[in-house]
């Protein structure tokens, strides 16, 4: 009897059978079927060449050419089938291994490759190892062998490889149009929120949720315009509350009831700004860490608008925390977006723009974005008045038009920015491809330019991918109205 030993050290008697099954499956990945006679053939080359050998133990790869060598001369490209495979196991065993060594330096070490992720936490452990496991699957089925190569050169950099085949990066979210008519989440419907308070939680539970379907910056686009008819909403519900239990004969009962219901709304915006800030920087999302969550204002002129502005920046400037130990959180990242027009001396906004400087001076948020200065930002909002703010980051969305796509159809097209995304980033080692082309006395554009392709190669490859994943992915965004075109069936 003639035994094989496998890969684990383990003993098995020869099979004929097993060798049958196994070159069936090399030929079907390769959609060739084999007749019963080269099925003999191939067991009968196995079996004698087996015994050929004279020993009673035979190791598997032994076993394994000689299985080749039948193939071989049956049909070479079952033969190179099987040996792809054979080969693409012995990668995978390399590859569990080297995820295997990370875990275990994930679970005892911890990791602080990325400020956002709290490795001590058994959740974000579990992430960040699956994380591992999802880099290599990327590189080993994905990737193709110049990307690999031009990513271990150091020509470019492909960013977030753990996550790029399961779903976008960075996105610009429309909170207002998921709020608007209500929405389901998480198989519960939500009804529109009727006041102020409501809105910041619904809005706080919509950013975790969402945030935690990508891997990248979460943005909500002037916040202050969103969240102001929920703030007018409250504001009639406290009038109508003052007047329904006050005495109608009370003299200036109106003014009184303005005054009351302004407090109120002032509280309301106080209390949930807070809440945001306690939640995004405390409850960690699904996904094992802290979402990059950025919120812009400052555009709106209205009385509401205006005040959940100075309230946001006056809330942050206080910091959180025990009282007397109290300091700035991280997220909300708050971007300023400045208007000369409407912020400048005199303007109606003045005193927005002054809370941002006080909070600015203390905290060093908000960022400051120009609306009336010069570049691309400020020449899409001064010809088109629409807002660019930035996913995240520092990631800004090029124009797609309503009805031309890349180009405007006419004068009357307009760009859209809120409700889009991006699906990754990759970076370019603009030195290195300098060093490149001047060694191998090449034009640096023309060394560049190959570098660009393969990169638009595999951002199209990607959004390939990508597109044929149903809707169901990421709910609120493409079923319920979070990205640009998003009621899709799930």
């Amino acid at each position: 009897m003639i035994y094989i030993i496998k890969k684990d050290g383990t003993k098995e008697g020869f099979d004929a059978q097993k060798i049958v099954r196994a070159v069936n499956k090399s030929a079907q990945r390769i959609l060739y079927t084999f007749s019963d006679e080269e099925i003999s053939f191939i067991c009968q080359f196995a079996t004698e060449h087996a015994k050929a050998l004279g020993k009673k133990e035979i190791p598997i790869a032994d076993m394994h050419n000689i299985v080749e060598g039948a193939l071989e001369k049956v049909n070479p490209a079952v033969a190179k089938s099987y040996r792809d495979y054979r080969n693409y196991k012995t990668d995978f065993i390399h590859m569990m291994d080297e995820v295997y060594t990370k875990s275990q330096s994930i679970r005892y070490i911890g990791d602080k490759s990325n400020a956002n992720t709290d490795s001590a936490l058994v959740a974000t452990k579990r992430s960040l190892i699956f994380n591992e496991l999802n880099k290599e699957l990327y590189r080993k089925f994905f990737m193709n062998r110049n990307e690999l190569q031009a990513c271990k050169d150091g020509y470019i950099y492909i960013h977030d490889q753990s996550a790029r085949l399961d779903t976008m990066n960075c996105c610009l979210f429309d909170v207002a149009n998921v709020l608007k008519g209500g929405f389901e989440m998480g198989n519960v419907w939500y009804n529109e929120p009727k006041s102020l308070d409501t809105a910041f939680d619904v809005m706080g539970d919509i950013v975790l949720s969402t945030a935690a379907q990508q891997y990248g910056g979460f943005t909500v686009p002037e916040v202050d315009k969103i969240l102001a008819p929920y703030a007018q909403k409250s504001y009639d519900n406290y009038v109508r509350e003052f007047l329904k239990y006050s005495d109608p004969s009370w003299e200036g009962r109106e003014e009184k009831a303005v005054e009351y219901a302004m407090d109120k709304v002032r509280r309301e915006c106080d209390q949930g700004w807070q809440g945001i800030e306690y939640k995004l920087n405390t409850v960690g999302s699904s996904r094992g860490d802290y979402p990059f969550v950025t919120v812009t204002l400052g555009l709106g002129t209205e009385m509401f608008e205006k005040m959940i502005s100075i309230s946001l920046l006056e809330v942050h400037k206080g910091g959180q925390g025990k009282k007397g130990h109290k300091k700035p959180v991280l997220f909300p990242k708050i971007v300023f977006l400045y208007d000369k027009a409407i912020h400048g001396p005199g303007g109606i906004c003045e005193d927005v723009f002054e809370a941002g400087v006080d909070c600015s001076a203390k905290t060093m948020y908000p960022d400051w974005l120009s609306m009336s200065g010069e570049g691309y930002i400020s020449s899409m909002y001064q010809k088109y008045g629409r807002v660019i703010s930035p996913m995240g980051c520092r990631a800004f969305l090029s124009p797609w038009f309503e009805r031309g796509g890349m180009e405007p159809a006419d004068d009357d097209d307009k760009p859209v920015f809120v409700g889009r995304f991006n699906i990754g980033a990759v970076s370019l080692h603009l030195p290195m491809i300098l060093a490149k082309a001047r060694a191998e006395n090449r034009d640096f554009h023309e060394v560049l330019d190959f570098y660009l392709e393969m990169i638009r190669d595999l951002h199209k490859r990607t959004y390939d991918y990508l597109g044929e994943m149903r809707a169901s992915t990421n709910p609120l965004a493409y079923c319920e109205g979070g990205f640009y075109g998003g009621h899709l069936k799930p």
